[in-house]
């Protein structure tokens, strides 16, 4: 069993920078992929970003592309998102998840990070 724990978040001007991370505790760490997923006040939850833990490949969605940057520590076991040029409505609880294998459900979800941007 995993367990993930994310941490970063805070209150930022627009145009400011975040760094989230999450960590991860528990066995052999050895997942598929990682990702990150936003939910705002009375929103859906949405993808947000992933990273490939073989290789390290990113993949983002088009509302962050330019701004946002997924990496990974594996000796840390650890994720991160640098956040750019934030704007209001990146205002979310960021969350982030894994995955075990290619086409399986994200799962072990952490509690989340509250990111607030103001204008």
């Amino acid at each position: 069993q995993v367990q993930l724990v994310e941490s970063g978040g805070g209150l930022v001007q627009a145009g400011g920078s975040l760094r989230l991370s999450c960590a991860a505790s528990g066995r052999t760490f050895s997942p598929y992929s990682m990702g990150w997923f936003r939910q705002a006040p009375g929103k859906a939850r949405e993808f947000v970003a992933d990273i490939r833990w073989s290789g390290g490949t990113t993949y983002y969605a088009d509302s962050v592309k330019g701004r946002f940057t997924m990496s990974r520590d594996g000796a840390k076991n650890t994720v991160y998102l640098q956040m750019n040029s934030l704007k209001p409505e990146d205002t979310a609880i960021y969350y982030c998840a894994l995955r075990l294998r290619l086409g399986a459900a994200f799962g072990s979800w952490g509690q989340g990070t509250q990111v607030t941007v103001s204008s």
